[in-house]
């Protein structure tokens, strides 16, 4: 992954970063607040040599006590040490009980023994802490104590009261806090990114780029209202996606065409939005004084006599039964230098009808008669009509619906067209969000965004048929 897809992981997964950020922080807060705080105080000795009155005397002394202050630091568990302090307080706890509450160390070559102590009243952990170290002093002193001068060669001395503490050692709330905010921040990152790899569906032109080395022709933007006005380029023209039409109607023309002029506009899977494009790219190029001619070739779910409000009783099925003359069916539209061929009746054997041989004279006629012909033909994936049609055609023109359509879909639609020799022209992005992580680099051309509207309000009512 490049740095751009990391930002672009972040972006598009920053809800889940922040809510999980929130709980770990949260179940910090819960443990913390409902934790006893715990007072710590300290108390140091110092332990010295008795006797002596040369340089050398002293030396010896010194080493002496740097030598037993680590065994010092390991009476202080034990019950010769605590047993007076249970007892002077009157505590009703063993030695073992109250060693979890102390803790005594040493730093590396000196004579200074800490002595902490911790308890919930931050009075006690400080009356602890000196107890204990005078139960030291005295333990030490008795152990050490020669028989023959009856006095001891080591001698411990308090040089630090315990005073109870201010505030309490634990828990320690801010740290907690900080702790689970950057324990939250690496775990929601890292569930951003496996979320992101194991998603397998077409977000980026370089999804695509990862399937197919064929060119990406267009992106049409997402639009809640498609379904509601499915041709644009008549009820708006200079809405963001009506733009995005005439971008790809010249990407289309700068494709390299040889063989004639006829596209099979195609997808996956249903709800891609290959219907749209086909109307709307059959608009396009009538508006830039192209001959067109669209057909509906999908005789299975056919929409575009629907999308134009044109009567589709009859059309290409019925041409091809031998029912109806072409001429009788192949209705102009819009005022513009466009025909359209609706489905008409749905037959039962609509791959057979698609690959006759009338199927072809139609379409040799309709080329040499119009500069483009586009036809919308049905899904790849679940029927193989496409394929059928685009054999006779130039190319393909694949739809492909960003966050919907997976690459193993796509890769499919491409392995079935590459199957039967079918040159696929350009891959179509459609359904491109605007906004968010994912509209990041698709270059939507210079249509008018969601904020940059014209200032003339067309209203956006569905096309009817202009004759």
């Amino acid at each position: 992954m490049e740095l751009s897809d990391y930002i672009r992981t972040l972006r598009k997964n920053w809800l889940l970063i922040v809510a999980v950020i929130l709980v770990c922080v949260g179940a910090a807060a819960a443990w913390s607040l409902t934790r006893t705080p715990q007072y710590e105080s300290t108390s140091k000795v110092f332990v010295s040599a008795q006797g002596g009155t040369s340089i050398n005397d002293l030396q010896q002394g010194s080493t002496f006590t740097q030598a037993r202050v680590s065994a010092y630091v390991d009476l202080v568990s034990t019950p010769t040490v605590l047993d007076p302090v249970i007892e002077f307080f009157d505590i009703d706890t063993t030695a073992a009980e109250l060693d979890k509450q102390v803790r005594a160390a040493s730093p590396p070559d000196t004579p200074i023994i800490s002595i902490t102590a911790t308890d919930p009243d931050p009075q006690v952990a400080a009356e602890l802490a000196n107890a204990i170290a005078a139960s030291l002093s005295a333990t030490v002193v008795d152990l050490e104590t020669l028989p023959s001068t009856g006095s001891s060669p080591v001698k411990l001395t308090v040089v630090a009261d315990a005073l109870p503490a201010d505030a309490p050692a634990t828990p320690n709330v801010p740290l907690n806090l900080a702790l689970a905010a950057v324990l939250g921040l690496a775990v929601g990152v890292g569930a951003g990114v496996l979320r992101t790899a194991l998603d397998t569906r077409v977000r980026t032109p370089k999804d695509i780029t990862e399937v197919t080395d064929r060119p990406i022709i267009g992106a049409i933007p997402f639009d809640p209202n498609a379904k509601r006005v499915p041709i644009i380029l008549h009820a708006d023209p200079r809405d963001q996606r009506s733009e995005a039409f005439r971008a790809l109607r010249t990407n289309l023309q700068f494709l390299d065409m040889e063989g004639g002029h006829s596209f099979v506009v195609t997808s996956s899977l249903p709800g891609e939005g290959k219907t749209t494009t086909a109307v709307n790219l059959a608009i396009a190029l009538a508006d830039a004084g192209k001959r067109v001619v669209l057909i509906d070739a999908d005789l299975r779910k056919p929409k575009v006599a629907e999308y134009l409000q044109i009567e589709g009783g009859a059309g290409l099925t019925d041409v091809l039964i031998g029912r109806v003359g072409i001429d009788d069916v192949l209705l102009p539209w819009g005022g513009r230098s466009l025909r359209v061929l609706p489905a008409g009746s749905v037959p039962p054997n609509p791959s057979e009808l698609l690959g006759s041989a009338q199927m072809h004279a139609l379409m040799t006629r309709v080329t040499t008669e119009a500069d483009i012909v586009i036809l919308d033909a049905p899904p790849l994936l679940p029927v193989t009509d496409a394929a059928v049609i685009a054999a006779r055609t130039t190319g393909v023109i694949v739809a492909v619906a960003a966050g919907t359509t997976t690459r193993h879909q796509l890769r499919s639609t491409v392995d079935i067209l590459n199957g039967v020799d079918v040159r696929i022209s350009g891959i179509l992005m459609t359904m491109v969000p605007t906004r968010g992580a994912d509209a990041y680099g698709y270059g939507l051309g210079y249509g008018y965004g969601p904020d940059q509207q014209p200032s003339g309000k067309v209203s956006r009512r569905r096309s009817r048929r202009r004759d």
